[in-house]
């Protein structure tokens, strides 16, 4: 292996800008104030031009220059040597590294750096594909690519931002199950958790390629597709853990693009309520949605797979849902927006959340009111009643608040709004199903708390091992592990003692070499103007 050797980083270019700047704004105090927004504005410029020249020479040690080398149990000669621009969080950094490609033709060229690194998409270092991905998940690839702009270090494009994602959660997709069950092994539960509230939703987000499958389908005799057209629902889960004041400690969220029968959804529910009752058999299962009848049928087929039976859990449709029909039937009674009917509204409200009987107190009024109704005021409570009637075992609100648990699905209507409408559904967006999936996928586990812990998986599987198979010697530069294979011996550099060893000291030496060659002593500005 070769080992290239580069002068010292504090005679480079830039830590001679560094210093000058340093010594001329000194000199700016003895002829007065300067301006400070300058000042922190080009010192800013100089640190990420000096931190690139860094990043630079450590990505320049991870190279290989071998006869030959082994990656996955393939084995690849050298064929190019070529400068190569990759973006790090400093901004763009150019390296020379090799490229090597196995027997055969058409094989696709490797570049060892580019695996020891981790580079992502071969092109992102890992800092700057964290902090891309963490805002482009937040903000649209051109509002995150204006932001880095006025942050004023590393300046991705809006193309290169908008791949990213898809980049990360195909990685992510092939290992997704172990690696969720990975989170949770790392997680606990509060010591203070009494009750597990599960909850299902959805929201319709726009499909790029639904729009031409509605027309497909409404050209087929007696088919009526649902929903808004180029629209369809997009699933969200949570899982919450209460404590005995019905306080909510935590919450793990989901979301996942349109399929069938919400599938993937149901797997990854199943799955978060399996571990939390192994680690806490006593924990009160609640299923909390409001009156779906897909809601409460995605839940009980959950609860089917987990071997759990109607009495093990408590079911809860949201009041307000349940307020809403309240409202409904009241309008169709007395009229919308009469004082009759909102003080009528009130009264019944307060009687369905502190009544005993508050349910079948609105049951036994609505079905009063409706032998003096018709047409289609009728219509309209007739179908207010019904609800009632079907939903009325689970709007026991009166029993749910002494026992302390939830009876509003907030923090699902939430998910639903942060996780899918404030990304998915903005002016002129339309999805593809992994397009979109990835951005779910991060905000998922950036609103569970989970995305360091995911971003060291995420990271670690872009890396990889080289094994060189020639003779050579490895380079003292190496920051990472290389396995050395001569024939016949085998031998081993262990690099993490050579790199704990090379930057033992790297503060400490840092500023005493900085500081004797800018040689400046830092006065106050009062002592410089002689105040």
């Amino acid at each position: 292996m070769e080992v290239c050797h580069t002068p010292d980083i504090f005679e480079s270019p830039a830590a001679q800008r560094l210093r000058q700047f340093i010594r001329e704004r000194v000199q700016a105090w003895q002829s007065g104030t300067p301006e400070f927004e300058a000042f922190e504005r080009e010192l800013h410029e100089q640190m990420m031009v000096f931190e690139r020249e860094l990043v630079a020479e450590e990505l320049a040690r991870y190279d290989v220059a071998a006869e030959q080398i082994e990656v996955s149990g393939v084995r690849y000669q050298p064929v190019l040597t070529t400068p190569e621009t990759y973006l790090s969080a400093a901004g763009p950094v150019r390296v020379v590294r090799h490229l090597y490609r196995p027997a055969g033709r058409n094989a696709r060229s490797i570049c060892p750096l580019e695996l020891r690194v981790g580079m992502v998409a071969g092109y992102w270092t890992p800092r700057a594909a964290r902090l891309g991905a963490f805002v482009v998940a937040q903000l649209t690839p051109g509002e995150t690519a204006a932001l880095f702009q006025e942050l004023g270090a590393m300046c991705p494009s809006r193309s290169s931002l908008d791949r990213l994602p898809r980049d990360l959660s195909s990685h992510w997709e092939k290992r997704r199950e172990v690696w969720e069950d990975a989170l949770r092994a790392q997680e606990t539960i509060p010591a203070a958790a009494t009750t597990v509230a599960l909850s299902v939703d959805g929201v319709m987000a726009p499909m790029k390629a639904a729009a031409e499958q509605r027309q497909v389908k409404r050209a087929e005799a007696g088919k009526h597709a649902s929903g808004p057209t180029g629209y369809r629902e997009v699933g969200c889960g949570t899982v919450s853990l209460y404590d005995r004041q019905g306080e909510r400690l935590q919450t793990v969220r989901y979301a996942r693009m349109p399929e069938r029968n919400k599938v993937t959804l149901q797997t990854q529910l199943q799955a978060e309520l399996r571990a939390l009752v192994e680690l806490c058999p006593a924990l009160r299962q609640v299923h909390l949605a409001d009156g779906a009848e897909g809601n409460w049928t995605l839940l009980a087929e959950l609860a089917q797979a987990l071997g759990l039976s109607h009495d093990d859990i408590i079911e809860i449709v949201d009041f307000y849902h349940a307020c809403d029909h309240l409202k409904n039937g009241c309008d169709a009674i007395w009229g919308e927006s009469t004082p009759r009917g909102h003080a009528e509204f009130l009264r019944l409200k307060t009687l369905l959340k502190e009544d005993d009987q508050g349910a079948e107190r609105i049951i036994w009024a609505f079905k009063y009111q409706l032998t003096r109704l018709k047409g289609r005021r009728h219509q309209r409570l007739q179908a207010e009643l019904t609800y009632f009637r079907n939903q009325r075992a689970r709007m026991q609100y009166a029993e749910y608040q002494r026992l302390h648990l939830p009876i509003a699905s907030g923090v699902m209507e939430a998910a639903c709004q942060t996780l899918v409408t404030q990304r998915l559904k903005r002016s002129g967006m339309a999805w593809t199903p992994n397009g979109g999936q990835a951005i779910l996928t991060l905000r998922s586990l950036i609103q569970s708390h989970r995305w360091p812990t995911a971003w060291q998986l995420l990271s670690t599987d872009f890396r990889q091992t080289v094994i060189l198979r020639a003779g050579g010697h490895p380079s003292v530069a190496t920051a990472a592990p290389i396995s050395i294979v001569s024939s016949p011996p085998t031998g081993t550099l262990n690099a993490v003692d050579y790199a704990a060893s090379h930057w033992s000291h790297s503060a400490e030496h840092l500023y005493s070499q900085f500081q004797r060659c800018t040689h400046v002593t830092f006065k106050a500005p009062n002592e410089l103007c002689g105040i």
